[in-house]
């Protein structure tokens, strides 16, 4: 049965809370973790904004002629998901504006949102540089001293979202495969320094990705059996 729109929003906040009240402990959303360390979701957003940029062949004096890494480019895409997500359950729950349903309301309602459910765009690398134009008013967004962000951000990210070459149905498969490597990660030592983040001669992320392609039902138990196979050959 195929899901809406409303329901794969829906099962990536349950997934985001319940990712965040174990990594963090519950009642992260007064911005300090069980460690009494402050939780800044700005910085997340615009420091994973810069490793987007870095994805593409932006520099003038190396690799001119480069074509973007699409592929990592749509995967960091989803990792500021995961940021703005986490800070859209802050601010509401701060701000006593609601809870998770009242974000997917104002999510649904979003025009760039409502063309991010079409069919994805292809993507171009000669609009790269109006790409990246897109993501630096994120960073601008996030890294000023606005209380009020989410609801300023939330256009940007769907167009720059969009532009990636993505669109809800394929956010939502990769969000999955990311939310379950996230807690694969803290459950093998992530935070404690000792988790392998490369895996032989990749990273985490493309094995990952490769699993989710090759297997495109796969459920979230299913893949981290999987990635937990996988992690076996090189720990």
């Amino acid at each position: 049965m195929k899901l809406s729109e409303k329901d794969m929003l829906e099962n990536m906040f349950k997934m985001q809370q319940r990712l965040n009240d174990e990594t963090n402990g519950e009642g992260w959303e007064s911005g300090y973790n069980k460690y009494g360390k402050i939780i800044s979701w700005k910085r997340c957003i615009y420091m994973e904004c810069a490793e987007l940029i870095d994805s593409f062949s932006w520099k003038h004096w190396k690799s001119i002629k480069a074509e973007p890494n699409w592929q990592n480019i749509q995967i960091e895409v989803i990792d500021i998901w995961h940021f703005v997500m986490s800070l859209a359950l802050e601010e509401y729950h701060s701000k006593k504006l609601g809870g998770a349903d009242k974000i997917i309301q104002y999510i649904l309602d979003n025009k760039s949102f409502k063309m991010f459910c079409k069919e994805p765009k292809k993507t171009d690398s000669a609009e790269q540089m109006e790409i990246i134009n897109q993501v630096e008013r994120v960073i601008h967004i996030t890294s000023g001293v606005d209380s009020d962000i989410f609801e300023k951000i939330i256009s940007e990210y769907f167009t720059v979202a969009y532009n990636c070459g993505l669109n809800i149905y394929s956010l939502y498969k990769v969000y999955i495969g990311k939310n379950v490597l996230n807690g694969f990660r803290q459950d093998n030592g992530y935070k404690e320094g000792s988790y392998k983040k490369v895996w032989g001669d990749v990273e985490d992320n493309v094995v990952m990705n490769k699993i989710i392609n090759k297997t495109p039902a796969i459920t979230p138990e299913a893949l981290y059996k999987s990635l937990e196979e996988e992690y076996k050959k090189v720990s």
